[in-house]
């Protein structure tokens, strides 16, 4: 009888942490949604794709912040995840037990690091060197702007060089779009390389050796074994660090250049997390805090959609 007291009291205990979980969180999008209503009443669903941010004639629009949050994000991805997948592979399964022992703890060590310390690390020592990449590429982009090959009368070519002005043209400050995505890329490979190398340690020892025993390599057995058994977990480490991605404010504010405008991926650029974190306190009004934190709610919105079907995604592998 005592038994089934303490199982009773458990579950209940259970259920109201679960249930206080969800009213923070229906707490804190009721919350949004009220400090943001004047932006939402006044701007409507114009405030998505409307690109003018103007606090002198209260004219605000979010679609510059929110490109820039994904494109960051989706980019840091793009360079964090090989890195990752690497760095995993190599604790777990090339380096020495002893040796992947130690490379782990720094990896998890290096994921506690707050965000301020990438920050400033990235301020001093890789705006230089993304400033040097800036001042070549600008180089580059005006020997190719002064060609006969992008001249109106070549309407293809023409056509073209938005894009290439696009990934060229640049301002030689080093801050950027790309120092940003490089930032976080390097913020995120430790907590992507942990979960990946848990999520692989995770594989039966049975399969590993059954497939060695047949005479295959480290390389497939990696790649036609350890890789599907673990996509799952590994899909869900790149979920996570997607996620940090997103909301990652004071890195991403000390190198991006912090200006309402995406005209490059070496220009300076802004993300829905650093226009909050440098324009709250200076909101003066309704309108203009009203507009931040709607910027806010879409980053929520955002963030929780991006959860929601990485979730459905993993729920068809198991």
């Amino acid at each position: 009888m005592k038994h089934r007291n303490g199982d009773y009291i458990f579950l209940r205990v259970i259920g109201l942490t679960s249930l206080f979980i969800l009213l923070i969180f229906v707490l804190l999008l009721v919350n949004l949604i009220v400090f943001s209503w004047p932006s939402v009443k006044k701007f409507g669903f114009s405030f998505l794709w409307n690109n003018q941010w103007n606090p002198v004639a209260q004219e605000f629009g979010a679609r510059t912040a929110i490109l820039g949050t994904l494109f960051t994000s989706i980019l840091s991805i793009f360079f964090a995840v090989p890195l990752s997948l690497g760095v995993a592979f190599l604790t777990d399964r090339l380096s020495p037990s002893k040796l992947g022992l130690v490379l782990s703890r720094v990896l998890e060590l290096m994921a506690g690091i707050p965000s301020i310390v990438y920050g400033i690390w990235g301020l001093f020592v890789l705006l230089p060197l993304v400033q040097k990449i800036q001042l070549k590429l600008l180089k580059f982009f005006f020997l190719f702007e002064d060609t006969i090959i992008f001249s109106e009368k070549r309407t293809f070519f023409s056509c073209l060089k938005p894009i290439i002005s696009f990934f060229l043209k640049s301002i030689p400050t080093g801050s950027s779009i790309f120092a940003a995505s490089l930032i976080l890329a390097i913020m995120i490979v430790p907590l992507i390389s942990s979960v990946i190398r848990d999520v692989l340690g995770s594989v039966p020892e049975m399969i590993k050796e059954a497939a060695l025993g047949m005479g295959v390599t480290n390389w497939e057995m990696s790649r036609k074994i350890i890789i599907p058994y673990a996509a799952p977990g590994i899909f869900g480490a790149i979920i996570l660090g997607f996620g940090r991605a997103l909301g990652e404010t004071m890195a991403v504010t000390f190198v991006i250049g912090n200006v309402h405008a995406l005209k490059g991926l070496f220009m300076p650029g802004i993300t829905i997390s650093t226009s909050i974190a440098n324009e709250f306190n200076e909101a003066l009004g309704d309108i203009y805090p009203s507009a931040l934190v709607e910027t806010g709610l879409i980053l929520f919105l955002v963030t929780f959609i991006t959860l929601i079907a990485a979730r459905s995604i993993l729920k068809r592998y198991y």
